[in-house]
C-alpha cells in the first residue's frame, strides 16, 4: 500500500500564523444525511465549520464564506507507512 503525502508550510498545527482549517462536532450526533436518492444532504451534528481561520459554518448552515484556497504541490510518495 501506498500513501501520498503534501509537505505544506504553515499548516498543521493550531498556531499564530498558521492556517486554521476546524471542525467542530458533537461524536454522539454526527451524521451523514445523504443517500444515493437525496445526496445532497447536510450532515447533522456538526457544530461549527473554520476555514483558514474564519467562521464558514454554524449549526450545520453554511454562510457563505469562500476562505478556502487550492493548495498545490508535487506530492511525497511514501511506502510501507503504518496509518
Amino acid at each position: 500500500m501506498s500513501f501520498i503525502f503534501f509537505i505544506l508550510k504553515k499548516r498543521g498545527l493550531l498556531k499564530e500564523g498558521f492556517a486554521a482549517d476546524i471542525v467542530i462536532f458533537d461524536p454522539l450526533t454526527i451524521r451523514d444525511n445523504a443517500t444515493y436518492e437525496d445526496p445532497l444532504q447536510e450532515p447533522s451534528g456538526i457544530n461549527y465549520v473554520i476555514v483558514n481561520g474564519q467562521l464558514a459554518a454554524e449549526n450545520g448552515k453554511y454562510l457563505g464564506v469562500t476562505a478556502g484556497q487550492v493548495l498545490r504541490r508535487e506530492p511525497v510518495y511514501a511506502e510501507n507507512v503504518s496509518v
